[in-house]
């Protein structure tokens, strides 16, 4: 309160953002196996997911497995609210927030936005943090050190 006020020059100058800031959700597809329970937990319904079955057989298997395979995955961001249910949701880790916020569309069909364009916004997912020197190991690490 008592420097002056200083205005952000934003198209000229980006702003710097925090580590967290919530942007846009990034989807990994390798990771999705259409389980739709980011679809499910959504409470705006703003998720929509196409799948079809598909059978892989394995050598020496008595039968053929089905695998579900991703065709539609879709994310209406105007009707998104960013809570951020649909990725603490995922067992399988597929979506990820961006600090990407720059996205903004002319018309509002255009913010249905694909799974090529949600997976072309992974590449802007900071890295996890450090783990804490100080903190309990995680249980992998326990587990590989065989206590």
């Amino acid at each position: 309160m008592t420097r002056r006020a200083t205005t952000q020059q934003y198209p000229d100058v980006q702003p710097e953002l925090p580590p967290r800031s919530r942007g846009v959700i990034a989807l990994l597809e390798e990771n999705c196996t259409v389980c739709m329970l980011c679809a499910r937990e959504c409470p705006d319904w703003c998720i929509y997911i196409d799948s079809h079955k598909e059978e892989v057989v394995v050598p020496g298997a008595a039968r053929a497995r089905q695998r579900n395979v991703l065709d539609r995955f879709d994310i209406d961001f105007s009707l998104c609210m960013y809570c951020g249910i649909c990725i603490e949701a995922c067992p399988f880790d597929a979506l990820y927030w961006t600090p990407e916020f720059e996205y903004a569309e002319h018309d509002l069909k255009d913010l249905l936005h694909d799974k090529t364009r949600l997976g072309e916004w992974m590449a802007t997912v900071p890295p996890p943090p450090a783990h804490d020197p100080n903190g309990e190991p995680s249980k992998e690490e326990r587990l590989a050190a065989g206590a």
